[in-house]
């Protein structure tokens, strides 16, 4: 929010002071623009991430916040849950890591991970239940609440066993919201907020014999937040699954021997064999051997990419059929994959201005409710309009009354409503706020690959050079009979296309694959070659000025190529790309009748291929070539300008 010098006085050299609201920007992202611009920043401000577990949901996440920001020297905390993790900016001269840990350890129902006793609070629970107790005990609350209501209206269940069926689900209803409020209490933390509120109504229901009412409005409250707790561990498990698409484990080359290794002892410079189908651990520099490497996790690209000595790999992305040797440039932490995750993290520890708003909104509305019906209760009476039972009567009235009933009640229904019909149609919303957000949305940014497209290549073009008597049909037959002996996914394709076609596949001769080139056999007694135009050009044969341009055409038009060659005839070449799922077009014309423009497709793919399927699918722009932090950066500059925008994608790297 502001930027300036502080002059230098006397010994103290000038600083620069940035402003910023921690709540919308992270100290991190402060620290990495300010080194960017080349400042020296000082050590005395520190940010960490604490690991968590068992925070249950939003209310959970508030109260670890209070309890870290009351730590003398935390200068702000926030909390991801999907993650785990508590992000906390301190001031090293006034506190430390340990005594941030400590405070975290001591709320109730949260562990922080190697915490000493901490860490197993609560291992005589089993699993499933401390995964689902929330639930579990918001749905006995429905259950008691539904007999007792039934038993009195028709069941005929006498009064005192029907109130005791209401205690019950206000019991499982309410043990958390008692729980919380207690906890707060007794560390001089006295919360006014909603929980507070919808507490309180529920007392005050039960006070004038409105039991139904009260067990209700437990009963929804609780169940909003387990579902809430639900959606979060879909999200948790999501990040899982992103931090472990590296392996664990390399095989590092020591001299002559190989060693196995866990990936966090690799550090930069060590060399890292990567043998054929592996996943890469480590982001480098191929030293040896060539291969084509499925990229399609980090970059997103649609097709695997050739790698020979001195390209650049990363960690996460799958060898092809070549073995690679790779000088390690990153250690883990900063692995492109570890930044990505990063990135998650950081996103889902930012407030969305909604969230923000409701919790303003929260510390007014709840202290001027529970002072107005003070003053209700006791002035009355005093003033002499009514006697003391009459206005303690309207006092509960009031209480129940004046419950925020559109935040805490009707607001999770229209928005469970809302989630409960998108998963019917396979969409997991993570909560309210991103519900809310789809209907400000401005602006849409899409992934390409298995997005947009089907995510795998296919035939789009069959060229039969003349005089050579091939027709289309047989050279993919030639082409699929050798290629069905390889594992690369551009042969894979040029195989379905044949058994698409129904065609009869000729026999071929032992077949032998030249990593990063292409393929050789033999077919009626002549050398046949499959591949890219490389495959030739390290023998010294000399291309045909009709093949080049045939293969500049199609790579022209977004097409990655296989040509084929028998003896010295050149046979043909076959284009491949990755085709645009069904009806795109109309969907992306359903999106601008709503509002929505401008939309723009993000990919990794080259701009050759990116702008073939931007101009297929009818976006307004394309910005081809990404990383994932340049995806990062194009969706800013999005926001920048349109206030509100949406990506999608397919993959861990989106």
């Amino acid at each position: 929010t502001e930027a300036h010098i502080v002059p230098p006085e006397g010994a103290t050299p000038g600083q620069l002071c940035l402003h910023f609201d921690p709540a919308q920007l992270l100290l991190a992202e402060v620290r990495r623009a300010a080194l960017a611009a080349g400042a020296r920043i000082s050590a005395r401000f520190g940010h960490v991430s604490v690991a968590v577990r068992m925070i249950g949901a939003e209310d959970a996440a508030r109260r670890l916040v209070e309890e870290l920001r009351a730590v003398p020297g935390v200068l702000t905390a926030s909390i991801n849950l999907p993650a785990q993790q508590a992000f906390v900016e301190f001031d090293r001269e006034l506190t430390s890591l340990e005594r941030i840990q400590e405070a975290v350890g001591r709320l109730p129902g949260v562990t922080v991970p190697n915490a000493g006793a901490n860490a197993d609070r609560g291992a005589e629970v089993p699993p499933w239940y401390r995964r689902h107790r929330e639930l579990v005990w918001s749905l006995l609350s429905g259950v008691l609440l539904l007999a007792a209501y039934s038993g009195a209206r028709w069941g005929g269940l006498p009064g005192a066993a029907v109130r005791v069926l209401y205690g019950g689900a206000y019991l499982f209803g309410g043990f958390d919201l008692v729980r919380h409020t207690v906890a707060a209490a007794r560390k001089g933390r006295f919360a006014f907020d909603i929980d507070l509120l919808m507490l309180l109504a529920a007392l005050g229901a039960a006070l004038l014999g409105e039991w139904a009412e009260g067990a209700f409005l437990l009963f929804l409250f609780s169940l909003a937040h387990a579902l809430e707790h639900y959606a979060l561990g879909r999200a948790r498990s999501a990040i899982r699954a992103l931090a472990e698409l590296a392996p664990r484990r390399a095989v590092v080359l020591r001299g002559a021997e190989q060693h196995e290794i866990p990936v966090e002892e690799v550090v930069p410079g060590d060399l890292v064999v990567i043998r054929p189908g592996e996943r890469l651990p480590v982001d480098g520099e191929v030293t040896q051997g060539n291969s084509s490497i499925n990229q399609a996790p980090v970059t997103g690209e649609s097709v695997p990419v050739e790698k020979a000595p001195g390209d650049e790999v990363f960690a996460g992305t799958v060898n092809g059929e070549g073995a690679l040797q790779v000088r390690t440039t990153r250690a883990v932490g900063d692995r492109t994959l570890d930044r990505v995750v990063t990135l998650v993290e950081e996103a889902q520890a930012q407030q969305a201005p909604t969230q923000r708003f409701t919790e303003q909104f929260e510390r007014v509305f709840v202290p001027v409710v529970l002072i107005a019906d003070l003053l209700l209760i006791l002035l009355p009476p005093l003033l002499g309009f009514w006697d003391w039972s009459t206005s303690f009567y309207r006092g509960m009235a009031l209480l129940v009354a004046s419950s925020p009933c559109a935040l805490a009640l009707g607001t999770p229904a229209a928005v469970l409503a809302g989630i409960a019909q998108a998963a019917r149609h396979g969409v997991l919303i993570k909560g309210g706020a991103h519900l809310e957000n789809l209907g400000r949305l401005r602006a849409l940014a899409l992934d390409k690959t298995g997005t947009l497209t089907r995510g795998e290549p296919e035939v789009t073009d069959v060229i039969a050079f003349a005089p050579t008597p091939t027709s289309e049909s047989e050279l993919l037959a030639l082409a699929a009979a050798v290629e069905r002996h390889s594992q690369h996914p551009l042969g894979a394709a040029v195989v379905r296309e044949a058994d698409r076609r129904a065609l009869v596949m000729p026999d071929i001769g032992e077949v032998t694959s030249v990593s990063g080139q292409g393929i050789r056999s033999t077919f009626g007694g002549e050398a046949i070659a499959l591949g890219n135009l490389r495959l030739w050009e390290a023998d010294g044969v000399v291309v045909p000025g009709e093949v080049s341009q045939a293969v500049a055409g199609l790579q022209a038009r977004g097409r990655s190529t296989i040509t084929v060659r028998v003896g010295t005839r050149w046979m043909g070449v076959l284009g491949l790309a990755d085709q645009p799922r069904p009806d795109v077009r109309e969907v992306l014309d359903q999106l601008r009748r709503l509002g929505i423009a401008p939309i723009v497709m993000l990919t990794g793919d080259n701009q050759g291929v990116g702008d073939a399927i931007g101009a297929e699918v009818g976006v307004d722009a394309v910005k081809a070539g990404l990383m994932p932090e340049d995806k990062v950066t194009a969706v800013k500059d999005l926001l920048a300008r349109h206030g509100m925008v949406a990506m999608v994608g397919d993959g861990v790297n989106d």
